[in-house]
């Protein structure tokens, strides 16, 4: 079953479906953003360099003018994308610190550490 647009979609089974491929659509879209945060902790030399809060305000105020103009609530875009950006920062610096030193990056991701954004 191809993907109906949202004003064709006549059935919850078709709206279900466009959710679901949209979703997947999503993940794979988040996967890849994670491997460019694997790229960026590979070269930024320092730790420190990793959270730049200059840097998360132009992303979220970005994505909320882009919600402002495709007609969607900016103050939900920014939050999640406030949650995505601390996500891709807590994923990079588990990177960083993979990267430097593999050791105690292992202990780190070892069961029962600590990672507030992980369920």
């Amino acid at each position: 079953m191809s993907r109906v647009r949202p004003e064709a979609a006549r059935t919850m089974e078709q709206v279900r479906h466009a959710v679901d491929s949209i979703d997947a659509e999503l993940v794979g879209l988040l996967a890849e953003r994670m491997r460019f945060m694997d790229a960026a902790a590979r070269i930024k030399p320092r730790r420190e360099d990793v959270r730049d809060e200059a840097r998360k305000a132009a992303v979220i105020a970005h994505v909320r003018q882009l919600a402002q103009d495709l007609g969607i609530d900016p103050g939900v875009i920014g939050s999640i994308w406030n949650q995505l950006v601390e996500a891709s920062i807590a994923h990079e610096l588990e990177a960083w610190d993979r990267l430097r030193n593999p050791s105690a990056a292992q202990c780190e991701s070892a069961p029962g550490a600590s990672n507030p954004w992980r369920e």
